[in-house]
């Protein structure tokens, strides 16, 4: 995350998600694909100012 900090030409924000259970043997649940999903949204929700006091924690 640093060197794309220090790479980047912008101000726009980055999300950058590592999954460290993921490959052979790792966790592969079915709802893994919706939390990605509600991830992504709280970030973009975040961005617009509009998440609450809990996702800050």
């Amino acid at each position: 995350m640093a060197r794309l900090r220090t790479l980047k030409t912008n101000d726009t924000p980055l999300l950058l998600h590592t999954e460290l259970e993921a490959g052979h043997g790792g966790r592969s649940g079915r709802f893994e694909y919706l939390k990605g999903i509600a991830r992504e949204q709280a970030f973009l929700l975040d961005l617009a100012g509009l998440a609450g006091s809990a996702a800050r924690r």
